[in-house]
């Protein structure tokens, strides 16, 4: 019988500086979980840390990585084209291996409550591990950055669900949860078209009428690579896989006069979920990224 394993996926507000990103990646191999990736995207000016282990190991981990990136990162000196809230951004914990989806809900919480406690972070808990109804989404948590988070703190109904009503100077806030596994995709333009960009992103994401199932996108300009971007998450990759979401866009940019020149896996995903023509359209994939089925087999 396959033990229990506990997957997470840190998102830290910074792409750019390698000797910091070294650092955090030893502080989760240090707490002994396994680090299958790091992405990191100097035009996000945001890293994606993936990794797993048995869910005490993968708890001390996340609490580690996320300490230390309050200590590393200030957030206004931070300035990059993916939304954000806080140096540790956001904290996902993904229940694999046949975990109870409940246990996953208890140690996000109990890393938000302590994480809280340890470094004066306000934090939110989202998805499976949200307390107040209405703030399942990260979207809607996240919405106005940093920059606004001091004015979303003081209204009431704002008020974080551990931590203090008041960002922390330079971290910010997190946010922290429990969810399904998901997929992030990010489809690159041969054109620095913002305004195409976010048109494709707009025509298929799941909010948009016709838009596709549990899909979620974002248009965005690549500086340092002269391109646009269009930023995915599938939320159910069993409801829309990537090879759906990726006919799609080509369906919509060529009626827009536009033209894909290829994917980016961030992070890892079911091998199941990727078939071959998939995975040939995805630029860097490395094999790592693709996770043993049989992970995901009972998840949650």
């Amino acid at each position: 019988m396959t033990e229990p394993c506990l997957e997470c996926v840190p998102n830290v507000s910074e792409g750019r500086d390698a000797e910091r990103l070294r650092r955090l990646g030893d502080a989760v191999r240090k707490a002994g979980a396994t680090l299958v990736d790091v992405h990191s995207d100097v035009d996000h000016h945001r890293s994606v840390f993936t990794f797993l282990g048995a869910p005490e190991i993968v708890e001390g981990a996340a609490l580690a990585v996320a300490r230390l990136a309050v200590e590393l990162i200030d957030l206004r000196r931070h300035a990059g084209v993916h939304p954000r809230i806080g140096a540790v951004d956001v904290i996902p914990f993904v229940p694999l291996a046949g975990l109870p989806m409940a246990d996953a809900v208890t140690i996000a919480r109990r890393v938000g409550r302590t994480l809280a406690a340890d470094t004066g972070l306000p934090v939110f808990f989202y998805e499976d591990a949200a307390i107040v109804p209405g703030r399942r989404d990260l979207p809607e948590l996240r919405a106005g950055g940093f920059e606004r988070l001091a004015e979303r703190l003081a209204d009431p109904r704002w008020l974080p669900d551990a931590g203090p009503a008041a960002p922390h100077p330079s971290a910010g806030a997190t946010v922290i949860g429990a969810r399904r596994p998901l997929i992030a995709l990010n489809a690159m333009l041969a054109t620095d078209d913002l305004a195409g960009a976010r048109a494709v992103a707009a025509a298929i994401r799941e909010r948009s009428p016709g838009g596709l199932p549990a899909v979620r996108a974002l248009g965005v300009r690549l500086p340092t690579r002269g391109i646009a971007q269009i930023s995915m998450n599938l939320l159910d990759y069993r409801r829309t896989p990537p090879r759906a979401v990726m006919e799609r866009l080509d369906a919509e940019t060529t009626q827009r006069g536009l033209r894909i020149t290829g994917y980016e896996l961030v992070g890892c995903a079911p091998a199941s979920a990727l078939d071959e023509a998939a995975c040939a359209r995805i630029q860097g994939l490395r094999a790592a990224q693709l996770l043993d089925p049989a992970l995901f087999a009972h998840a949650g």
